[in-house]
């Protein structure tokens, strides 16, 4: 596990990797994603609902699967961190940053609302380019632990 004293951005903020998976981007990952999450994490005690850390990563997920893209086999990278005091989850895929938004999906819509309950549960969320390559949507959760 990386423990790195610069964080994100060169913050100088503690910032320790809890776990990591590569998936396929298959439906079924969806629950394994969660199961490995809760496993790793349960650990470590956080503040913060894993209930809901679960249902965002899962929506997160889901998105990478349907949305990433790529001319080769790819996979879809997982990473749990630990960022001073808060819980912050990367999804990876080899998609688009700009394909990754928000969108008003119609009442008659099975999919489009996983960026909206993103909104709703984490205290913020971004989408950015990913240093594997494609994209990264990351949500962070705030007083996981004490500072």
């Amino acid at each position: 596990m990386a423990d790195l004293t610069d964080g994100r951005g060169g913050t100088g903020i503690r910032c320790e990797q809890l776990g990591a998976v590569n998936l396929y981007p298959l439906p079924e990952s969806v629950p394994r994603a969660r199961r490995w999450f809760r496993k790793f994490t349960t650990r470590y005690n956080p503040a913060c609902s894993l209930d809901d850390c679960q249902v965002m990563l899962s929506e997160l997920l889901t998105n990478a699967v349907l949305c990433g893209r790529a001319e080769e086999e790819w996979r879809v990278r997982v990473e749990w961190w630990r960022v001073g005091g808060s819980l912050r989850v990367d999804v990876h895929n080899p998609g688009f940053p700009a394909n990754a938004r928000m969108r008003e999906a119609g009442a008659e819509e099975a999919h489009g609302r996983g960026l909206f309950l993103v909104d709703a549960l984490a205290d913020s969320w971004h989408v950015e380019a990913s240093p594997h390559g494609g994209t990264v949507v990351s949500f962070i959760m705030h007083k996981a632990w004490p500072a």
